[in-house]
């Protein structure tokens, strides 16, 4: 219910905003497009998609998602035939036994998730959303109630849609290839984001479910994960920008193929039949994927046609001048369009980040918080709509609002980390 009043909310809003802007102050063309307009158009002043253009980019990704979830889902099929996954549900089973109290021992769902905890971790995003939709069918086979989210689901998609991310690399590239001094000096305040967003969807969520967070096991994971993380930010200070996308490149692809062996060496001891087990595991991926299509397209028109109406423009406008009333600093307000994008399009973000780099050049403040809130937080409502949508959930409780939540620390984190380090 949540998810349809936010949906129709975007909409109404939209078209509100445009007919104002069309009848009143003379944009005469911007019902145009909204609707076909081009982002490739020269002629089109918003350089946006409208709502056709949209409805195809929204297909196109579903068509791409394809092959990767077919790819991965295909190997998590292999793993869970080998036991795999039940290994790695053992493993990490006391953590999150409590967090899920309502998941069962050893259940599969737990190897799920953490399998896509680790992808995001390393910002492998076309990995994390296999996993993380594999995680959502385990967590459903368990919840009494399938079109009401359970708690267990809103636990999981809280703590993935924080987004905590080890090295956002694409966020130190695009910097590198803005001619940033320094492209790297956005790193330690984005993990710093990413890990207090991520406590705080964490304690969101278990203080609304009623969970005890003081437990000696929750305590030491917890101190553990800072401590590594810890170590790695040392580590990676000590390199500049070309170490860092050079080491994250090790990191992260060189394990997904560590899991590849791991997984065809495990089934192969096991006696597994590998190819038949992948494959059936594709088809699955083929299905959700198709599955997801109406979802995405309708979460992408309405954002599309909040971006096109101009209504973001107005409530940067409406937030700089109400903290320049106050006679606050306003710096932070040039940086604001990537964080108020950023739950509702990752791409649509990064735009507006190296849009801001443009304007106000790679090492003003305003670029170096863009990316910080690129580079700390996931795409909320594309999460919902996709991982929701997979499982056919329509009530979504309160996920939303612990997850927006859960943003708006991060947010607020980050403008403060900001005002630290290059204030």
């Amino acid at each position: 219910m949540a998810l349809s009043r936010i949906w129709s909310a975007f909409i109404i809003v939209a078209i509100v905003v445009a007919t104002i802007k069309c009848f009143f102050f003379g944009q005469s063309d911007i019902f145009n497009w909204m609707v076909i307009g081009k982002a490739s158009d020269p002629a089109n002043p918003l350089k946006l998609d409208g709502i056709i253009e949209t409805c195809w980019v929204s297909v196109e990704l579903c068509l791409k998602l394809i092959g990767i979830l077919a790819l991965f889902i295909g190997l998590m099929s292999i793993a869970e035939k080998a036991g795999g996954i039940r290994l790695l549900s053992r493993i990490v089973g006391p953590f999150f036994s409590k967090l899920f109290p309502d998941i069962p021992k050893g259940h599969p769902s737990m190897g799920h998730m953490i399998m896509n905890f680790s992808a995001n971790l390393l910002g492998l995003d076309n990995a994390a959303t296999p996993f993380g939709l594999k995680a959502m069918e385990s967590l459903q086979e368990l919840n009494p109630s399938k079109d009401t989210a359970s708690n267990a689901q809103i636990m999981f998609l809280c703590l993935h849609a924080a987004g905590l991310n080890l090295i956002p690399v694409s966020v130190i590239a695009i910097r590198a290839s803005q001619n940033a001094s320094n492209p790297t000096d956005i790193f330690i305040p984005c993990l710093i984001v990413t890990f207090v967003g991520t406590m705080a969807a964490m304690l969101i969520v278990s203080f609304k479910q009623k969970i005890k967070l003081l437990q000696p096991v929750v305590i030491v994971w917890i101190l553990s994960l800072s401590f590594i993380i810890a170590l790695l930010v040392l580590y990676i200070t000590s390199l500049n920008a070309d170490g860092i996308k050079s080491f994250s490149g090790i990191l992260s692809n060189g394990l997904i193929l560590l899991v590849f062996l791991l997984i065809i060496l495990g089934a192969l001891y096991k006696k597994i039949d590998v190819f038949d087990a992948f494959v059936e595991g594709a088809k699955n991926g083929f299905e959700t994927a198709v599955k997801i299509i109406p979802y995405l397209v309708g979460m992408l028109v309405a954002i599309s046609m909040l971006r096109t109406s101009g209504t973001f423009d107005v409530i940067i406008g409406g937030i700089k001048d109400f903290f320049s009333f106050l006679g606050a600093d306003t710096r932070f307000v040039e940086g604001l369009p990537t964080a108020l994008i950023r739950p509702l399009s990752g791409g649509a973000a990064r735009g507006m980040m190296v849009s801001t780099m443009e304007t106000y050049g790679p090492d003003s403040f305003a670029s170096r918080l863009s990316g910080i809130f690129q580079g700390a937080s996931d795409t909320t409502f594309y999460v919902v709509a996709v991982y929701f949508g997979s499982v056919s959930i329509k009530n979504t409780r309160y996920a939303i609002g612990a997850m927006l939540l859960a943003d708006l620390v991060g947010v607020c984190t980050a403008i403060g980390l900001a005002y630290l380090f290059f204030g």
